[in-house]
């Protein structure tokens, strides 16, 4: 024969509130932390304003602009003799290409100088 035991009431109460708890405890040490986003400094580049940024880079490094065609989008610019031409080209994607090319400089790094100036100018 098989018997029941019946727990009291109180006991039963107190084994519900135990288990509830520990289940509340066990929940509360697993939380949610947010992710931040990832930033992308800048606006997405557009002919003008990598047009503009690539003339200010000539003229950041001492070079003068002697020429500004925004329908080529070639800038000319010169400097002890030489010159560097920055080509600007609108993609079939809409991306926007940037080139930066030297021509009887003295100085072989200011190729290097006027892209990293171009890169701080779209905020890179």
């Amino acid at each position: 024969m098989m018997r029941w035991i019946d727990l009291p009431a109180r006991r039963c109460q107190a084994a519900w509130r135990a288990a509830a708890w520990a289940l509340a405890t066990t929940l509360s040490a697993c939380y949610y932390v947010p992710v931040a986003p990832t930033v992308v400094p800048g606006a997405p580049a557009s002919f003008d304003r990598s047009f503009a940024a690539a003339s200010g880079a000539l003229r950041d490094q001492g070079l003068t602009v002697t020429s500004e065609d925004r329908n080529t989008g070639t800038i000319v610019g010169k400097l002890e003799g030489g010159t560097v031409t920055a080509s600007v080209r609108q993609q079939a994607d809409g991306s926007v290409r940037v080139q930066f090319d030297a021509n009887g400089m003295r100085d072989p790094g200011v190729i290097d100088r006027v892209s990293r100036s171009y890169d701080r100018r779209m905020g890179r």
